[in-house]
């Protein structure tokens, strides 16, 4: 177990993750969480730098009940930009950030991954998964 403590961001993090726009439709966003099978992902402008963080989550929140809507039409919601969903500002850690407290930030915020920022730069994403893998390998 005291080979997790040595852990950091960088060894265990998605290097160079899939990514996408504020202006790209939620439809789009939807179609890359089924390709690839995670739960959530960096929105970036032109220049690559980090914008915002999509979630599955947020694609079911904008399908909640509202006034004008007894249910939400799916092909309109589909249609809007991932920018009226995601989170701007997200919560980031640094590569040399301890898994110790990339552990403590993902149970603390109930998220599933934080993106891995290098400065201005996005660099990664860590995740739940790759925290519980450090876990079992640190006690093989």
């Amino acid at each position: 177990m005291y080979e997790f403590v040595q852990y950091t961001a960088a060894d265990v993090m998605t290097s160079r993750p899939i990514t996408t726009r504020s202006d790209a439709t939620v439809g789009d966003a939807q179609a890359l969480f089924e390709q690839h099978g995670f739960n959530g992902m960096p929105v970036t402008d032109d220049s690559g730098a980090l914008v915002g963080f999509v979630t599955k989550m947020d694609v079911l929140r904008a399908f909640t009940l509202r006034p004008e809507h007894i249910v939400p039409p799916y092909n309109l919601i589909m249609r809007d930009t991932v920018d009226r969903i995601m989170t701007r500002d997200p919560v980031s850690v640094s590569p040399d950030c301890p898994l110790t407290r990339v552990l403590q930030r993902l149970v603390q915020l109930g998220v599933k991954s934080l993106p891995v920022m290098d400065g201005d730069q996005l660099v990664g994403v860590v995740a739940r998964e790759d925290v519980l893998g450090a876990l079992r390998r640190a006690t093989e």
